[in-house]
């Protein structure tokens, strides 16, 4: 058997996404003609609670879009010291948005509002600069798919706006927090200036993620989009995947948190694992070996036929997704239980 935990990104379209695919209707979505791609742009804002949205090749470029958009150059970006959108978007926050980030160690992967308020620089002040956005990201992949309580969300927003800062949602595992938690998007959405979600992650769709946000932010990140090369053509054949998505994919979510659960039993008591791991809230499990092995027990996961990503010489990661059944989940387990003793 074959379990590849590797990330929710290595999903397959469904039979029915690939079907509207074929069948959809296209446009020139630069001149903002595709029809498909305006109906996923509204579904999505109206799934937020917000005005609009916009369609973008992936995760990264969205999140990119909406730091350059928010945050002028040279001033500062509160972020997770973990976060995706510092560790994982191969410096685009320097050499894209051209911003100074100041970091911070959340609990669980999450800010603290008490940790942050003294982080904002003082105005007048000509030797700092200016902090003009807070990132936060739902769920914290880094922390092992942790869910950002609401009202953790909302008070960070209201300090943020109280110093004159706007607030970034990198929510590309949205629908992980709310279908876990049970508290709407829109309701997730509502403190933040701007958000983003993947399609492409346990949507299982093959590309894309929403911006979303009013209607001025929203008709600047599609300038940025261009800018970054994001203007695509009759790309309605990406968005149907989309609609699909977010009409279809969203409940069964559930599913791969369960496995996550049943994966996780095999690390519980194991002497190789460190005490303090993160058990899994959504579809994310990682934990630290006491051994810095954590390349030679993904190499003997792998001869077993269970793929998986070590992070550093410690700590793995494993993701469920649509593509992993119960059963797979529960021989990952059971190997996995096995290499632990």
């Amino acid at each position: 058997m074959r379990v590849d935990l590797r990330s929710d990104t290595v999903t397959v379209p469904t039979e029915k996404m690939r079907k509207a695919m074929y069948e959809a209707e296209v446009g020139d979505d630069v001149f903002g003609e595709d029809p498909t791609i305006n109906r996923l742009q509204e579904m999505a804002a109206d799934i937020c609670g917000r005005e609009a949205a916009l369609f973008v090749p992936s995760g990264t470029m969205a999140n990119q879009i909406c730091v350059r958009v928010q945050a002028p150059r040279g001033s500062e970006v509160i972020l997770e010291e973990e976060s995706h959108i510092f560790l994982h978007e191969v410096g685009g926050l320097a050499a894209l948005a051209q911003v100074q980030t100041r970091l911070v160690k959340g609990v669980r992967g999450i800010l603290q509002p008490q940790d942050i308020a003294p982080l904002f620089r003082p105005p007048g002040d000509i030797h700092a600069p200016k902090t003009s956005l807070m990132c936060i990201e739902q769920t914290s992949m880094m922390a092992g798919g942790t869910i950002y309580p609401l009202e953790t969300i909302k008070e960070i927003s209201r300090l943020a706006h109280e110093k004159g800062a706007r607030v970034h949602m990198d929510g590309a595992r949205l629908f992980n927090a709310v279908v876990a938690s049970g508290i709407p998007a829109r309701d997730f959405a509502a403190p933040v200036d701007s958000l983003m979600f993947c399609l492409s992650k346990g949507l299982c769709c093959p590309v894309g993620s929403m911006v979303v946000g009013n209607n001025d932010f929203i008709e600047e990140a599609r300038v940025a989009r261009k800018l970054y090369g994001g203007g695509m053509r009759q790309a309605g054949i990406l968005a149907a995947c989309g609609i699909v998505a977010l009409t279809e994919m969203i409940d069964r979510l559930e599913e791969d948190h369960e496995k996550a659960k049943i994966i996780a039993r095999a690390i519980e008591g194991s002497h190789l694992v460190k005490p303090d791991w993160n058990r899994p809230e959504t579809n994310i499990i990682i934990f630290s070996l006491r051994e810095p092995k954590a390349g030679e027990l993904v190499k003997k996961l792998a001869d077993r036929g269970v793929l998986c990503l070590d992070l550093d010489d410690y700590r793995i990661r494993m993701v469920t997704h649509k593509d992993v059944s119960f059963e797979g989940a529960r021989y990952a387990s059971e190997v996995l239980g096995e290499l632990l003793q």
